[in-house]
């Protein structure tokens, strides 16, 4: 509690300040560290850390590092939670199957726009794996098997599986080999891999691989993107407890304690700090400009793990530390520390709600001014100049919209004389034509290779066919004529 009573927010300054940041929570952590590219922006009081949002949006934008039991499915633990927070939405970041325990990161209403993100992210399992015989090398012989099965990997998922069974590629990161007892024919091991990896898959392959046979006799998930089981990982019995307490007693800490802010999902991305005067444009969809942009990067340093690369998805925060969006960068650090104009990064799924901070676009001296004339119908209700719009208005601005219009409008206008050399009939003809050559050939080719019995039958069939369409229309239309009668 005591470490809430600190206001982490950034405010405007001059020269860049020592302040230790290590230990700032979530998004702010190591914020000193940030490049940096102005210092400079209006403070908004809108929004606030996310420590310190009120109850109800804190819930709204949480997650939970659910302990998952074994038995029930993923997708019934998920609508428990829903039934005990009350919430509109919930979802997970990968189902488990129901006898598997561990971690399932449970994101609540806002925070099921990170599920997607979560659920490509990389997981961590300790298995128990039984082999069907004692294998003569023992341990050594074990964990050689368990190397060789580490990259690229070929898997089919199992007979019993949700999804189709088709063969798919998926990468093992990292093993080791925790215990193993030849006796007992059982061995425990730690992997990292992929989302969307088999480790019963995974057992199979390593009894083939040790020629005894096996399968997995237990598995949790110890890690599942940015949570693991060390971080604050609470059962379904805190959930509930911490909910009861709420109702009852109005005590929010435990419940404050069980569920996280959804920034913790998204502290292993590269940041960008946007302007408070910015934030909402991007909320709407707007694309980030470099006008909009504060800090950015990971580390100041220059290791290629630090540098934001193009085409990368990065966090787009605010001054509070609140996450706005992922986003897929459109420049480099270098270029980011150098351009003076140009798009920063496009989002791609906003996080933020609306309207959360004021709006803060077309407050600038030409929107204000260009509002002033459409007002006193100088230009028309779109903007557009007319015959009372000043000329030092003509000559001063450029409408960027109209020119895009232009050069749309400029292909179709080289378009239209060859049109005319070449008139719509014949071109569409020539279109039927070829259509009727298509369709003759697809037929030809369809038939190729046909008894004379198979081509009897086919015309056969074909004949049936019509008579019995004629016969309907002929029927239809008598029944039409008796109508009339």
């Amino acid at each position: 509690m005591a470490m809430e009573a600190v206001d982490y927010t950034i405010k405007p300054e001059a020269s860049t300040s020592n302040i230790s940041t290590e230990d700032w929570p979530l998004l702010l952590k190591n914020y000193e560290k940030l490049m940096v590219r102005t210092g400079h922006f209006t403070p908004i009081p809108a929004g606030s850390s996310p420590l310190k949002r009120d109850l109800k949006s804190y819930i709204n934008s949480g997650v939970i590092n659910l302990d998952k039991p074994s038995n029930p499915s993923s997708h019934e633990v998920v609508a428990w939670m829903k039934r005990i927070l009350r919430a509109e939405k919930t979802g997970h970041s990968g189902t488990l199957d129901p006898k598997v325990t561990g971690c399932l990161i449970v994101c609540i209403d806002r925070a099921t726009r990170l599920v997607k993100s979560q659920q490509g992210a990389g997981k961590e399992y300790v298995c128990v794996i039984r082999l069907h015989d004692k294998i003569p090398g023992g341990e050594a012989q074990f964990k050689r098997a368990l190397e060789t099965l580490t990259g690229a990997l070929f898997q089919r998922p199992p007979l019993i599986s949700a999804v189709k069974r088709q063969l798919r590629i998926r990468t093992i990161h990292e093993s080791k080999l925790y215990e193993f007892d030849n006796d007992r024919h059982l061995g425990v091991f730690w992997v990292s891999c992929e989302a969307g990896t088999y480790i019963r898959t995974l057992c199979v392959h390593l009894g083939l691989l040790l020629g005894v046979g096996a399968h997995m006799q237990e598995l949790r998930r110890v890690r599942s993107g940015a949570m693991d089981e060390n971080k604050g990982m609470v059962t379904l019995h805190d959930v509930l407890d911490a909910q009861w307490l709420y109702d009852n007693q109005r005590d929010e800490t435990y419940l404050r304690k069980v569920i996280k802010p959804l920034e913790s999902l998204l502290t292993t991305y590269k940041r960008i700090v946007v302007k408070d005067s910015a934030v909402n444009a991007v909320c709407y969809g707007a694309k980030l400009m470099i006008p909009g942009l504060l800090r950015f990067g990971k580390l100041f340093d220059l290791s290629a793990e630090s540098n934001i690369e193009l085409g990368e998805e990065v966090v787009l925060m605010t001054t509070k530390g609140e996450a706005i969006a992922i986003g897929i960068a459109q420049m480099s650090t270098v270029e980011l520390s150098t351009c003076d104009h140009g798009v920063v990064a496009k989002v791609k799924r906003c996080i933020m709600e609306r309207d959360l901070y004021p709006r803060r676009w077309g407050l600038g001296p030409v929107a204000l001014e260009k509002k002033k004339l459409k007002s006193s119908g100088k230009l028309d209700k779109y903007g557009r100049m007319n015959e009372a719009t000043p000329a030092k208005w003509k000559s001063e601005y450029k409408d960027y919209s109209a020119l895009e219009e232009e050069g749309s409008a400029q292909p179709a206008a080289e378009a239209a004389p060859k049109e005319e050399s070449s008139p719509e009939q014949n071109d569409s003809k020539m279109e039927i034509d070829d259509s009727k050559e298509d369709d003759e050939k697809k037929k030809r080719k369809r038939h190729e290779g046909e008894t004379a019995e198979e081509r009897a039958e086919r015309k056969r069939k074909k004949k049936e066919k019509k008579e019995k369409k004629e016969r309907r229309k002929s029927k239809q239309e008598k029944d039409d004529s008796d109508e009339s009668d």
